[in-house]
């Protein structure tokens, strides 16, 4: 486990660039701390004040939201609140590990859940595989995409989001923290969800290249990657919560598709993913959703590289169509130098190929063969982190309902 200790003592030491609520003049701060509707010029929200979050609420293009280090942002409880960073505009939320930026439920300590609101969604103009201009999906329905790899959304830096995600619409949720073709530029760094509802960090398209993202006790995929992705992530954590987990959908560790169809549309999703650790729900065999470490589906490609996969009941790695299983075994994907093992130790579960294109053993030797050093497990230093000593700096250990 030396590697989970190094990446967590990278969480809780990474520095930030500046500090907005010292060096920077608060700019228009908003005469009421409820905030509704449109942002329409740029705004800071103070470390002074409690603000709310109340309905949808949209950065428009040309506005940026300033978020000064140690505020607190809560959901309205009647109208769940949700904020969207729309294409053309800005977040600058640079909290500190002493001062994180904190999104939290409205609802009182030892009443909050997972659902209480919405969560954050930043829509940029960088590359999708759409052929039309797409609409972000939870009902907040604002278009993304364009031709800018490079487009630049803003700064999130040391950031927690507490108990998001809400399905606006059947199929149609509010993650976590949802990218919607966000470019190169943007900077994400040290952001923490907890108990998300949904997913915890969702990728429509874009090149954004996050380090040092959180995921604890999400409901359904830890990471999901969609519509053309083709960002870097690097230097992460997910670990679920054996007791939690969607009733609905099944909950992965990461979930990648193409798109939904399954076509090949260009650019392919193809994430880069490198020093990853995805720690499963151990044995938590009562609740059957919990699924896969990592699941690639339709017509998808990746790169995997010095990560590490354990604790998964079901499985570590799938293939779960004939154009990601020959992307993979043509070498357009690559698995290489991880460590990937269920709870309980078998080969089958750890490579699972649903294509005729390539064996789930054959998938076994050709990760060997591209380096990979460990390919079994029994987790059974994974018994060890029942409540782990992450409980320092930004990344204290959460407990639900807090």
């Amino acid at each position: 486990m030396k590697k989970l200790l190094v990446i967590v003592a990278a969480l809780a030491t990474f520095g930030c660039s500046k500090d907005l609520g010292g060096d920077v003049a608060p700019i228009n701060v908003p005469s009421t701390t409820t905030l509704s509707g449109n942002i329409t010029a740029t705004t800071t929200l103070t470390a002074d004040k409690e603000w709310t979050l109340k309905g949808y609420v949209y950065v428009t293009d040309g506005a940026t939201l300033i978020i000064q280090p140690g505020t607190v942002i809560k959901s309205d409880i009647s109208e769940k609140g949700a904020l969207c960073i729309e294409r053309g505009a800005k977040i600058q939320a640079e909290g500190t590990a002493a001062k994180p930026i904190v999104f939290t439920s409205g609802k009182a300590a030892g009443e909050r859940a997972p659902g209480d609101w919405g969560g954050i969604v930043i829509l940029g103009r960088a590359k999708t595989n759409r052929t039309s201009e797409p609409t972000i999906e939870g009902g907040i329905g604002r278009a993304y995409g364009g031709t800018d790899n490079e487009d630049n959304s803003g700064v999130m830096k040391y950031v927690r989001i507490e108990y998001a995600g809400i399905a606006a619409l059947p199929n149609s949720e509010i993650n976590a923290l949802t990218f919607g073709a966000v470019g190169s530029k943007t900077i994400i760094e040290n952001v923490q969800t907890i108990y998300a509802n949904d997913d915890a960090f969702e990728f429509f398209g874009g090149t954004v290249s996050p380090k040092y993202l959180y995921a604890f006790a999400t409901a359904d995929d830890d990471f999901d990657f969609d519509f053309g992705f083709t960002g870097k992530v690097s230097f992460s954590i997910s670990r679920r919560d054996p007791a939690f987990v969607d009733t609905g959908d099944a909950g992965n560790g990461i979930e990648c598709d193409n798109d939904g169809t399954g076509s090949v549309a260009t650019p392919f999703t193809r994430p880069v993913l490198d020093n990853m650790t995805l720690i499963g729900p151990n044995n938590a065999a009562a609740l059957s959703n919990h699924n896969l470490a990592m699941r690639w589906r339709r017509a998808t490609q990746f790169e995997v590289s010095n990560s590490t996969f354990i604790g998964y009941m079901k499985g570590g790695f799938s293939l779960e169509s004939i154009e990601t299983a020959q992307a993979y075994k043509d070498g357009v994907s690559t698995f290489k130098n991880n460590k990937i093992g269920t709870y309980t130790p078998n080969a089958a579960l750890n490579f699972i190929s649903k294509s005729a294109v390539i064996t789930s053993a054959d998938v076994k030797t050709k990760a060997l063969a591209d380096g990979n050093s460990e390919i079994e497990s029994t987790d059974a230093e994974i018994l060890k982190l029942e409540k782990p000593s992450w409980t320092t700096g930004w990344t204290r250990f959460p407990v639900k309902g807090q």
